[in-house]
Protein backbone atom coordinates (compact mmCIF):
# COMPACT_ATOMS: atom_id res chain seq x y z
CA UNK A 1 0.00 0.00 0.00
CA UNK A 2 1.78 3.45 -1.20
CA UNK A 3 1.49 5.90 2.27
CA UNK A 4 1.52 9.20 1.24
CA UNK A 5 2.86 11.59 3.72
CA UNK A 6 2.31 15.57 4.10
CA UNK A 7 4.98 17.90 5.00
CA UNK A 8 3.28 19.96 8.28
CA UNK A 9 3.74 23.18 8.52
CA UNK A 10 3.55 26.04 10.44
CA UNK A 11 4.09 29.60 11.74
CA UNK A 12 4.25 31.39 14.97
CA UNK A 13 3.06 34.83 15.73
CA UNK A 14 2.18 37.15 18.94
CA UNK A 15 -1.34 36.61 20.21
CA UNK A 16 -3.37 40.04 19.63
CA UNK A 17 -7.01 41.04 20.20
CA UNK A 18 -8.41 40.21 17.67
CA UNK A 19 -7.62 36.76 18.31
CA UNK A 20 -9.65 36.89 21.64
CA UNK A 21 -13.17 34.83 20.00
CA UNK A 22 -10.83 32.86 17.85
CA UNK A 23 -8.57 31.49 21.03
CA UNK A 24 -11.64 31.45 23.57
CA UNK A 25 -12.95 28.89 21.22
CA UNK A 26 -9.80 26.57 21.24
CA UNK A 27 -9.84 26.78 25.00
CA UNK A 28 -13.78 25.94 24.96
CA UNK A 29 -13.39 22.61 22.46
CA UNK A 30 -9.94 21.56 24.30
CA UNK A 31 -11.49 21.43 27.86
CA UNK A 32 -11.05 17.79 28.27
CA UNK A 33 -7.70 18.22 26.83
CA UNK A 34 -6.56 20.92 29.55
CA UNK A 35 -8.26 19.05 32.51
CA UNK A 36 -5.76 19.00 35.32
CA UNK A 37 -2.73 20.38 33.08
CA UNK A 38 -2.85 23.80 32.64
CA UNK A 39 -5.42 26.93 33.01
CA UNK A 40 -5.73 28.72 29.61
CA UNK A 41 -7.42 32.08 29.91
CA UNK A 42 -11.62 31.28 29.71
CA UNK A 43 -12.92 34.74 29.31
CA UNK A 44 -12.40 37.77 27.61
CA UNK A 45 -10.94 39.75 30.60
CA UNK A 46 -8.60 36.72 31.29
CA UNK A 47 -7.52 37.13 27.79
CA UNK A 48 -7.03 40.42 28.17
CA UNK A 49 -5.04 39.90 31.06
CA UNK A 50 -2.64 37.12 29.24
CA UNK A 51 -1.87 39.88 26.41
CA UNK A 52 -1.01 42.80 28.78
CA UNK A 53 1.31 40.47 31.04
CA UNK A 54 3.09 38.68 27.23
CA UNK A 55 3.32 42.00 26.32
CA UNK A 56 6.49 43.08 28.92
CA UNK A 57 10.07 42.55 28.14
CA UNK A 58 10.14 39.43 30.81
CA UNK A 59 6.83 37.61 28.67
CA UNK A 60 6.94 36.38 25.62
CA UNK A 61 3.77 34.29 23.74
CA UNK A 62 3.34 33.15 20.28
CA UNK A 63 0.26 31.56 18.74
CA UNK A 64 1.15 28.64 16.49
CA UNK A 65 -0.97 28.47 13.40
CA UNK A 66 -1.41 25.97 10.60
CA UNK A 67 -0.33 27.70 7.48
CA UNK A 68 -2.65 25.20 5.45
CA UNK A 69 -5.74 26.17 7.64
CA UNK A 70 -5.12 29.30 9.56
CA UNK A 71 -6.37 27.88 12.52
CA UNK A 72 -4.61 28.12 15.69
CA UNK A 73 -3.09 24.57 16.52
CA UNK A 74 -1.81 25.84 20.45
CA UNK A 75 -0.17 28.29 22.47
CA UNK A 76 3.98 28.10 23.51
CA UNK A 77 4.89 30.90 25.98
CA UNK A 78 8.43 32.18 26.99
CA UNK A 79 7.90 33.69 30.78
CA UNK A 80 10.11 35.39 33.47
CA UNK A 81 12.89 36.07 31.05
CA UNK A 82 16.07 36.78 33.58
CA UNK A 83 18.92 38.48 31.62
CA UNK A 84 22.20 39.26 33.10
CA UNK A 85 24.56 36.44 33.14
CA UNK A 86 21.45 34.41 33.70
CA UNK A 87 19.74 34.42 30.16
CA UNK A 88 17.39 32.17 30.92
CA UNK A 89 13.57 31.43 30.45
CA UNK A 90 10.49 29.59 31.14
CA UNK A 91 8.94 27.76 28.71
CA UNK A 92 4.69 26.61 28.91
CA UNK A 93 2.48 25.49 25.97
CA UNK A 94 -0.50 23.88 25.41
CA UNK A 95 -1.91 22.41 22.35
CA UNK A 96 -5.71 22.91 21.16
CA UNK A 97 -8.20 19.66 19.96
CA UNK A 98 -8.14 18.89 17.21
CA UNK A 99 -4.14 19.10 16.50
CA UNK A 100 -2.56 16.99 18.91
CA UNK A 101 -0.41 13.99 18.22
CA UNK A 102 0.19 15.62 14.50
CA UNK A 103 3.11 17.18 14.80
CA UNK A 104 2.70 20.72 14.90
CA UNK A 105 3.60 21.37 18.24
CA UNK A 106 6.84 20.15 17.55
CA UNK A 107 7.20 22.58 14.48
CA UNK A 108 6.25 25.35 16.26
CA UNK A 109 8.43 24.60 19.35
CA UNK A 110 11.35 24.35 17.32
CA UNK A 111 10.23 28.10 15.91
CA UNK A 112 10.28 29.43 19.02
CA UNK A 113 13.68 27.67 19.89
CA UNK A 114 15.30 29.58 17.30
CA UNK A 115 13.51 32.84 18.18
CA UNK A 116 14.85 32.49 21.60
CA UNK A 117 18.25 31.21 21.03
CA UNK A 118 18.74 34.00 18.20
CA UNK A 119 16.73 36.85 18.62
CA UNK A 120 16.65 37.14 22.21
CA UNK A 121 20.08 35.88 22.62
CA UNK A 122 18.84 33.49 25.92
CA UNK A 123 21.34 30.89 26.97
CA UNK A 124 18.84 28.40 28.47
CA UNK A 125 14.93 27.69 28.27
CA UNK A 126 13.33 25.02 30.91
CA UNK A 127 10.25 23.35 30.65
CA UNK A 128 8.64 21.81 33.95
CA UNK A 129 6.15 19.32 33.11
CA UNK A 130 4.20 16.82 35.55
CA UNK A 131 5.42 13.15 35.03
CA UNK A 132 2.32 11.87 33.75
CA UNK A 133 1.89 14.35 31.07
CA UNK A 134 3.58 11.84 27.90
CA UNK A 135 2.40 14.20 25.39
CA UNK A 136 4.55 16.95 26.59
CA UNK A 137 7.45 15.20 27.35
CA UNK A 138 7.54 13.74 24.01
CA UNK A 139 7.39 17.42 22.39
CA UNK A 140 10.07 18.74 24.60
CA UNK A 141 12.03 14.92 23.45
CA UNK A 142 12.07 15.74 20.13
CA UNK A 143 13.28 19.25 20.29
CA UNK A 144 16.67 18.22 22.38
CA UNK A 145 15.40 18.65 25.68
CA UNK A 146 16.36 16.53 28.50
CA UNK A 147 15.27 15.65 31.86
CA UNK A 148 17.53 17.19 34.93
CA UNK A 149 15.40 16.01 37.61
CA UNK A 150 12.07 16.79 39.88
CA UNK A 151 10.52 19.01 41.72
CA UNK A 152 8.11 17.93 44.09
CA UNK A 153 4.98 20.33 44.73
CA UNK A 154 6.57 22.61 42.17
CA UNK A 155 3.42 24.51 40.96
CA UNK A 156 0.05 24.78 41.61
CA UNK A 157 -1.88 23.37 38.64
CA UNK A 158 -5.64 24.06 38.71
CA UNK A 159 -6.39 24.79 42.27
CA UNK A 160 -3.32 21.64 43.20
CA UNK A 161 0.03 21.55 44.13
CA UNK A 162 1.63 19.30 41.61
CA UNK A 163 4.99 17.52 41.48
CA UNK A 164 7.15 18.69 37.78
CA UNK A 165 9.95 17.12 35.90
CA UNK A 166 12.46 19.65 34.83
CA UNK A 167 13.52 19.43 30.89
CA UNK A 168 16.15 22.19 30.16
CA UNK A 169 17.66 22.86 26.78
CA UNK A 170 21.24 25.42 25.96
CA UNK A 171 21.53 27.60 22.64
CA UNK A 172 24.43 25.16 22.22
CA UNK A 173 22.92 21.64 22.32
CA UNK A 174 19.23 22.85 21.33
CA UNK A 175 17.37 20.83 18.05
CA UNK A 176 17.46 23.86 16.63
CA UNK A 177 21.39 23.87 15.85
CA UNK A 178 21.54 27.62 17.06
CA UNK A 179 24.51 29.30 18.91
CA UNK A 180 25.13 32.85 19.98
Amino acid sequence: MLEISRKLQVAIRPPERRDCSDFLAAVHRSRSLHAGWVSPPKSPREFAQYLKRVSTEAHRAFLVIDDETGSMVGIININNIIRGNFQSAFLGYYAFSPYLGQGLMTQGLKLVLRFAFRKLKLHRLEANIQPHNQASISLVRKCGFVREGCSVRYLKVCGRWRDHERWATRAETSATKVGH
